[in-house]
């Protein structure tokens, strides 16, 4: 019997020890298959620097604004920030007030195309307000543009030149100064 229990015992532990050791090669294998797929999807890019900006066309819910829809294409001709935000973004709600106060200065020679990626137009619409935007707000609501763009943090920043070509892209909130010295990139 005793000879009969050790065998046992010995076959459960060797069961259990397997059974731990399949787990933790399980985990590694899905750590490193998960680091691979980050890091080819990481750098990514669909639009680089040099490259002519694709078109959308989206509806404008600004109504401080005299156009009802904006294609990027139409703005051929002017320089063009291209700026994916939020209302429930911090940092977006920072840099908007700075491109308020740029608009009237640059607005002939450089258009500025707020992309809201908000879920509800009453958000935006109460934010519009807040800081009295006139510039044109655009409500990307099914993520086209977005996506299209290949936008990850926001707020993101496309500067266009009159051409139609990426200057530059900025991830992440731009002070005042920075972006002025972006519209002179920018302006024709």
């Amino acid at each position: 019997m005793v000879l009969e229990d050790a065998r046992k015992n010995k076959r459960n532990k060797m069961k259990k020890r397997f059974i731990f050791r399949t787990v933790v090669l399980a985990i590694l294998v899905g750590a490193v298959v998960f680091a691979l797929v980050t890091n080819l999807n990481k750098d990514k890019e669909i639009y680089k620097v040099g490259d002519k900006a694709p078109d959308f066309e989206l509806l404008q819910i600004n109504e401080n604004n005299d156009l009802e829809k904006i294609r990027l294409s139409d703005l051929e001709g002017k320089g063009v920030m291209l700026n994916f935000w939020a209302t429930y973004c911090k940092p977006c709600e920072v840099e908007m007030p700075y491109m308020e106060s740029l608009y009237p200065e640059y607005k002939d020679d450089i258009e500025i195309v707020a992309v809201s990626l908000d879920a509800s137009d009453l958000v935006i619409h109460q934010f519009i307000d807040k800081y009295d935007l006139t510039f044109p707000v655009l409500h990307d609501k099914k993520t086209e543009v977005m996506d299209l763009y290949n936008v990850g943090p926001i707020p993101s920043t496309f500067f266009i030149n009159s051409e139609g070509e990426i200057v530059d892209k900025v991830a992440g909130a731009l002070t005042l100064e920075k972006l002025e010295s972006y519209f002179k990139e920018i302006q024709p």
